[in-house]
C-alpha cells in the first residue's frame, strides 16, 4: 500500500530534523574537509527550511522533495566521512 503523501512528508521532515540534530562535523576545525562538512550541513538545513515553507503553503510534493534532498546531503556527507553519525541504521546508510 502506498504511503499517504501528507504522512510521508511529515515523516521525512521529522527524519531530516532528527538527522540534523544527530550529525556532527567529523574533520578537525579549520581544515578544508571541515569547511566542506559545514557547507553540506548548511545545505541540509536550508532544505529543511524550504521544505517547512512548502509544507506550510500546502505544497506537499515540493516539501517532500526538499526534505529528501536535505537528508541526501547529510547522508552523502556521512558516507564520505564528513559527519559523525549514529550507525544504528535508523537515520543514515553508513
Amino acid at each position: 500500500m502506498a504511503a499517504d503523501l501528507e504522512e510521508k512528508t511529515d515523516r521525512y521532515g521529522e527524519l531530516l530534523t532528527e538527522a540534523l540534530e544527530e550529525a556532527s562535523v567529523a574533520p578537525p576545525a579549520g581544515t578544508p574537509m571541515a569547511e566542506a562538512a559545514e557547507e553540506c550541513y548548511e545545505m541540509a538545513a536550508s532544505y529543511l527550511e524550504d521544505g517547512s515553507h512548502f509544507r506550510d503553503e500546502g505544497d506537499l510534493v515540493n516539501a517532500l522533495a526538499s526534505f529528501s534532498y536535505g537528508h541526501a546531503w547529510l547522508d552523502a556527507g556521512a558516507r564520505v566521512g564528513l559527519f559523525d553519525v549514529p550507525t544504528d541504521g535508523h537515520l543514515f546508510t553508513v
